[in-house]
């Protein structure tokens, strides 16, 4: 007898809307120092950068929760492109926070905060970009260097980046 499909894989099976996911990282190293970050996309190393023109940080000063929100950022936008449901996978436990928690409030506030709101340059068009993909959008934490693969894949990713010292966002099939 066949097997039954149910829940998520179901609705995939019968509308034909497989959903795209996206497993991110940064790294720098030293943190801060020089960073990189990586976005597998569907199981295959898709986009990886670093520190991007114009920034307001120096490319061997940043640090890596800036490469963890700029891997998540590209992410979105990456997926916002397609126009289909997308999954975005992150070990960055403070930038799930950031979009789900606090940035709200700092919104609502003026993006202002007591202290100040550190990499604000990238917690703005994050959180917009996150707002504006809402329905379309799954954001999920998973705990890192524990072995899970795509997220381990992007890891390396992240510090093959770092090592090439890479700028703007490119696709891994753009690279000579």
């Amino acid at each position: 007898m066949g097997s039954v499909v149910r829940g998520p894989l179901l609705h995939e099976v019968c509308y034909n809307t497989l959903m795209i996911t996206y497993y991110t990282d940064g790294s720098a190293e030293p943190n801060p120092g020089p960073g990189g970050f990586a976005i597998i996309r569907d199981g295959q190393p898709y986009i990886i950068g670093g520190e991007p023109d114009g920034s307001p940080v120096q490319s061997t000063r940043t640090t890596n929760i800036r490469m963890e929100g700029l891997a998540i950022l590209n992410a979105i936008c990456d997926g916002a492109e397609t126009g289909d449901q997308f999954k975005v996978v992150t070990d960055s436990m403070f930038w799930v926070n950031v979009l789900e928690q606090w940035a709200p409030n700092w919104e609502r506030a003026g993006w202002v905060k007591k202290g100040g709101i550190k990499n604000l340059d990238i917690v703005k068009p994050l959180y917009q970009a996150y707002r504006g993909c809402a329905g379309r959008l799954q954001l999920e934490w998973t705990r890192g260097h524990v072995g899970t693969e795509l997220n381990e894949l992007a890891d390396q990713w992240a510090g093959k980046a770092r090592q090439m010292k890479l700028a703007n966002p490119i696709k891994v099939s753009e690279l000579s």
